[in-house]
C-alpha cells in the first residue's frame, strides 16, 4: 500500500475521505445519516477529534480534521468507522430498508475472503487523507465538500443541507460543533 494517502502526522490537519464499499448509496436515510453524526460527535468528545470541515454525501463522509488528544486521527477514524458499520449494519437489519438484502449480500461479498472480516465490510480500506499544508489548501477543501451536496443538485446553497459544516459557518443551527479558527488549524 502506497504512503500517499497516510496520516503520518499527528500535530496536522487532514483533508479525508472515507468511502463506502462499491460506492453504494447507504447513506439516504436520515436514520443512518443521524447515526453518522452522532458518532462524530462522540469522537470529539471522548476520543479528541477536532473538526475544522465535514459534509456527508450518500455514499461518502468528508472532513477536514485533526486529533487532539491521547489518540491518533488514525485510531480515530479506525474506531469510527468500525462503531458505525455495525452501527448501521444493525439498523439496516432491523429496521425498514426496501434495499436491504441487495446492500447486505454487496457488503458480505466484499468482505467474504478477508480474514478480519467477520460478516459485512462496510467501509473502503484507507482514508484517502491528505495533509493540510497551507491556508489556501484547506479553504479548497473546505469549498470542495461545502459544495458537494450543490454539485449533486441535492440543495441550492451549501448551508441548506443539515449533514454539513456549511451551516456551522453560517451561523446556523447545525448538528455538530466544529473549530472555524484557522489560526489554530495549521501548523507547518
Amino acid at each position: 500500500m502506497s504512503d500517499k494517502y497516510k496520516i503520518y502526522d499527528n500535530d496536522k490537519a487532514y483533508f479525508v475521505t472515507l468511502t463506502a464499499v462499491g460506492w453504494i448509496d447507504v447513506f439516504t436515510r436520515v436514520n443512518h445519516k443521524l447515526k453518522i453524526a452522532e458518532s462524530l460527535k462522540y469522537c470529539q468528545k471522548h476520543k479528541g477529534l477536532t473538526i475544522f470541515g465535514w459534509c456527508l454525501m450518500s455514499n461518502h463522509l468528508h472532513m477536514i480534521a485533526r486529533a487532539d488528544g491521547k489518540f491518533s486521527l488514525s485510531e480515530i477514524l479506525r474506531d469510527f468507522k468500525k462503531f458505525t458499520a455495525k452501527a448501521i449494519i444493525k439498523q439496516i437489519e432491523e429496521e425498514p430498508e426496501s434495499r436491504r438484502e441487495w446492500i447486505l449480500e454487496i457488503f458480505k461479498s466484499k468482505g467474504k475472503n478477508l480474514k478480519r472480516i467477520k460478516n459485512y465490510k462496510f467501509w473502503q480500506d484507507g482514508n484517502q487523507a491528505k495533509i493540510i499544508v497551507s491556508n489556501d489548501f484547506f479553504f479548497e477543501k473546505l469549498e470542495y465538500i461545502h459544495n458537494n451536496p450543490v454539485k449533486e443538485l441535492i440543495v441550492e446553497k451549501p448551508e441548506d443541507y443539515w449533514f454539513s459544516s456549511a451551516r456551522n459557518y453560517a451561523e446556523l443551527d447545525s448538528l455538530l460543533e466544529i473549530v472555524q479558527e484557522s489560526g489554530k488549524l495549521i501548523t507547518y
